[in-house]
C-alpha cells in the first residue's frame, strides 16, 4: 500500500466534501483524520517515526496546505484515543477539530467530562482552555469522578468546583466577606458555573425573620436541574462549626417558609478560607457542603 498517497486522497476529498457539504464539515474532518491516524500507524509502524515529518513535507509541497507534523501527530492520536475508547467516538461526533485537540491527551473520564460540558453550555475553544487552565476536572470530588467512570446519577454537590475560583480583579490582598461577595457579583455568571451545572440567581442578602430578628443569607440561588433553593454563605476565615449551625436554620427556613411540596429540601453551600475535614465529618446534615475559595 502507498500509505502517503493514501492519505494525501483522504485530505484531498475532505477539502472537496467541505466545500460542497459545509453544513456537515465537522463531521468530515474527523472522519478524515480518524481514516488519516490509522494510515498514519500503519506508515509508523512499517517505516518508523519519522515517516510523519516526510509526509508532512511532501503534503505542503503537493496540496500547497501547512498540514504540520503537530497535527499529523494529533490525528495519529485521535485515531488512538478512539480505539482505545470506542465509546468517546459517538461522543466526539459533533465537536469540532479544534475542541478535540483540546482532549487529545486527557484520560476517558477526563475527555468525557467536558465533552458533557462543552453540549452543556456550548462552549467555544477558548471558554473550554479556560475551564482546561483553571484545572476544572482536578477540582471535582473523587467521588464525582468515580460516577463519571461508572456512568452513575450525580447529585447536585457532586459537580461544586474545590476550591472554587473568584476573580479578584483588583487583586485585593485584605477581604471581607462584603468585598468577596462583591467580588462574586462582579462575576456572577463564572462563578454559578464554579458551583455546577444550571444554578440560577435570586438575591443577595436575602431577608429572613426567625423570631423577632432578621437574617440575611448571603446569596439565594436556585438550582433548576435538582429543583431545589441553594443557600450559599461566604466565611473569610477556616470553616467552624457554628457556620455549619448558621446555614442549617437558615436551609430551615427555606424549607418551612418558601419551598412547596413539588421543591426538593434546601441545599447549604459554605465558601470558606480554609476548610475543615473534621467538622464536616461530624456535621448530621448530609445537605451541607464545605468549599475553599482561591482568587484568580
Amino acid at each position: 500500500m502507498n500509505y502517503y498517497d493514501e492519505i494525501k486522497n483522504e485530505l484531498i476529498n475532505n477539502e472537496i466534501y467541505k466545500k460542497v457539504k459545509d453544513y456537515s464539515k465537522n463531521k468530515s474532518d474527523l472522519n478524515t483524520y480518524y481514516n488519516v491516524g490509522k494510515l498514519l500507524v500503519e506508515a509508523g509502524n512499517k517505516y518508523g517515526e519519522q515517516i510523519i515529518k516526510n509526509y508532512s513535507i511532501q503534503l505542503k509541497n503537493d496540496l500547497n496546505k501547512n498540514y504540520g507534523i503537530r497535527n499529523l501527530y494529533n490525528m495519529r492520536l485521535f485515531y488512538n484515543k478512539m480505539s482505545t475508547y470506542p465509546k468517546l467516538h459517538t461522543a466526539c461526533a459533533k465537536l469540532s477539530w479544534s475542541h478535540i485537540r483540546c482532549l487529545l491527551n486527557f484520560e476517558e473520564t477526563k475527555i468525557s467530562y467536558y465533552i458533557a460540558i462543552i453540549y452543556e453550555h456550548n462552549l467555544s475553544v477558548r471558554e473550554l482552555a479556560k475551564k482546561i487552565k483553571n484545572q476544572e476536572y482536578e477540582r471535582l470530588d473523587h467521588v464525582a469522578k468515580q460516577k463519571l467512570i461508572n456512568k452513575e446519577a450525580n447529585k447536585i454537590e457532586d459537580f461544586i468546583k474545590n476550591p472554587v475560583l473568584i476573580k479578584n480583579n483588583y487583586n485585593y490582598s485584605a477581604i471581607s466577606e462584603k468585598l468577596l461577595k462583591q467580588l462574586i457579583l462582579e462575576d456572577l455568571d463564572n462563578f454559578l458555573l464554579e458551583l455546577g451545572i444550571n444554578f440560577t440567581y435570586i438575591k443577595s442578602e436575602y431577608k429572613i425573620k426567625i423570631g423577632d430578628r432578621y437574617n440575611y443569607i448571603d446569596l439565594l440561588l436556585y438550582n433548576i436541574d435538582f429543583n431545589c433553593y441553594v443557600v450559599v454563605e461566604l466565611k473569610v476565615t477556616e470553616l467552624k462549626a457554628e457556620y455549619v449551625g448558621q446555614v442549617q436554620k437558615y436551609m430551615n427556613y427555606i424549607d418551612k417558609n418558601k419551598k412547596n411540596i413539588n421543591q426538593d429540601k434546601t441545599i447549604g453551600i459554605i465558601i470558606c478560607k480554609k476548610d475543615n475535614k473534621f467538622i464536616m465529618k461530624y456535621c448530621s446534615d448530609e445537605r451541607i457542603f464545605a468549599k475553599e475559595y482561591n482568587f484568580i
